[in-house]
């Protein structure tokens, strides 16, 4: 089993975006993500988004706000993934490059035009609508199979 954190960070009408282009054997190749990864050893899922937000884009986020909690049950190399899903609109404004993807500040009504996760077309809708939800994403082959989202 794998705890990690998604990060949407927003400023004005953008989101930040990852395009996963400059590392090889990369699962997400080619794909735009947020910033997420796994949690460390005695963190929090709000420490884990601030560290991650960090390591990734180096902007220094605070006040996470807490979107959704997500399952996505035998997804990488056969393991469970729980995953926090934060937002941040609370960060220090300057970017500086990663040797992993490339960082972008993406207008919000031109995100469903990249190329995304199939899962990420429905949390956009949902984000926008400000739905809080917690929900279970079954892939096999990179291909959504199915999906169970409650809305609290």
């Amino acid at each position: 089993m794998k705890l990690a954190t998604l990060c949407y960070l927003k400023k004005e009408w953008k989101t930040l975006m990852l395009h996963r282009v400059k590392k090889e054997d990369d699962t997400h190749e080619w794909k735009w993500n947020w910033v997420w990864w796994k949690f460390e050893i005695w963190e929090s899922p709000e420490d884990c988004a601030i560290r991650e937000t960090k390591e990734e884009t180096w902007l220094n986020a605070r006040n996470p706000i807490l979107k959704w909690i997500l399952t996505f049950p035998n997804f990488a190399k056969w393991e469970d993934w729980y995953v926090f899903v934060y937002e941040f609109s609370d960060f220090d404004w300057e970017l500086i490059e990663s040797n992993e993807w490339n960082l972008e500040w993406v207008n919000d009504e031109d995100i469903f035009s990249l190329n995304l996760w199939e899962w990420d077309k429905y949390f956009l809708k949902w984000i926008q609508e400000g739905k809080f939800f917690s929900g279970k994403f079954i892939y096999e082959d990179k291909k959504l199979l199915s999906h169970e989202v409650t809305f609290h």
